[in-house]
């Protein structure tokens, strides 16, 4: 049997969380329930709700004969919406490991991986009407500049945005080599892989609202955290990550934290961690997923 997915910093994860046998837990990424399962070892009389748009995901779910876990087949940034429909309005710790399981990047028809070639996708949500393909296809030279840029990190971002609008004047980019062979003179010697892969990144974030998804979700977990609940999320990429440190550090996303009248500061959470907890070398070597990963631990800032 191949593994569905291989959950990064399990261990830390779950010391993160701080777990109770009779807490109540959110998985908000089950993804291939590594995580979730692991959860649900450690729970007798506590509830485990999963949370995952994908419906691959959700077979994935019925697999686990567990009466304490509660399968949640929607978007995690509507987390405080479903609980309250299953009259949960605290919870002791919620779990969110951000970005794209293993089993999605080694499906080649989901279009998630430059490794294979299949139609431009990228969605999470394989009900949702818009793709890759929408993007690369409809979007205007400033726009496909301003995502290549801003969430691809690459530096040709407005040339690599004039190639796209131009190749598609003559044919419509359908699939993965399409993009990639229009891409490659672009892309650095070298370090073509790396290129593609930050030009995928950007498409898969735009596709699935990844950053206005996880600032939605963040907004609210001071609000479902029960007062010593813990919350760990762990990101991939620079972005998500600029996003957690700063909602912990300040509970904004930019700026400075604000003070009372008294000079304390005026933020939801505090942060467990003195900063990012990273993999070992050793689950490195094992998981390569896990070398760019960032785990942050928070919780709610004591009541004065």
């Amino acid at each position: 049997m191949s593994v569905y997915h291989t959950p990064v910093m399990l261990k830390e994860c779950l010391e993160g969380l701080n777990i109770k046998p009779d807490g109540i837990y959110v998985d908000v990424t089950f993804g291939g329930g590594g995580h979730s399962r692991a959860i649900l070892e450690q729970l007798t009389t506590g509830k485990l709700y999963a949370f995952d748009q994908d419906a691959d995901a959700k077979e994935q779910a019925k697999l686990i004969d567990n009466k304490n876990l509660i399968f949640i087949e929607a978007n995690f940034r509507n987390i405080k919406q479903y609980l309250r429909l299953y009259g949960v309005k605290k919870v002791d710790g919620i779990l969110a490991d951000l970005g794209i399981s293993s089993h999605q990047i080694d499906t080649p028809e989901r279009g998630f991986s430059t490794r294979y070639d299949a139609e431009l996708d990228m969605r999470m949500n394989q009900n949702a009407p818009f793709s890759a393909k929408n993007i690369v296809n409809e979007y205007s030279i400033d726009e496909l500049h301003k995502i290549l840029g801003m969430y691809g990190e690459i530096k040709n971002a407005k040339t690599a945005a004039q190639t796209i609008y131009t190749a598609r004047l003559n044919r419509k980019i359908e699939t993965i080599n399409d993009l990639k062979g229009i891409l490659q003179k672009l892309a650095p010697r070298g370090k073509e892989n790396k290129y593609f892969a930050q030009v995928f990144q950007a498409l898969r974030i735009v596709v699935n609202e990844e950053m206005a998804v996880l600032e939605d979700f963040l907004k609210q977990t001071p609000e479902v955290l029960a007062p010593e609940g813990r919350l760990v999320v762990m990101s991939y990429h620079s972005l998500e990550d600029r996003l957690v440190k700063n909602f912990i550090r300040s509970g904004k996303f930019s700026g400075e934290v604000e003070k009372d009248i008294f000079g304390n500061d005026k933020k939801p959470l505090e942060s467990v961690t003195r900063k990012a907890v990273e993999a070992t070398p050793e689950e490195v070597e094992r998981n390569p997923r896990a070398r760019s990963a960032k785990l942050r631990i928070a919780e709610p800032m004591p009541v004065k």
